[in-house]
């Protein structure tokens, strides 16, 4: 390992604990996330399949956003 990894982890884990700061104090704000229309939800009996495809590319989307801004920036 080198200096470089070592910047890596701490960026790692700030992100990280922002992220956990978020989901803590705005918990109410995203209620929304993982209940929006296209996401596959399937129950029967005591059955459940949940896949939150729209989801998921709503995050990826706003994170590949997010990166993009940084590295101009940078």
């Amino acid at each position: 390992m080198d200096q470089q990894t070592g910047k890596y982890l701490i960026i790692a884990g700030i992100c990280i604990l922002i992220a956990g700061v978020m989901v803590y104090f705005f918990y109410d704000n995203f209620k929304w996330l993982g209940k929006l229309p296209g996401d596959i939800r399937f129950e029967k009996g005591n059955f459940r399949f949940y896949f939150p495809i729209v989801t998921m590319i709503v995050i990826s989307v706003a994170i590949t956003i997010i990166i993009n801004i940084i590295r101009r920036l940078w």
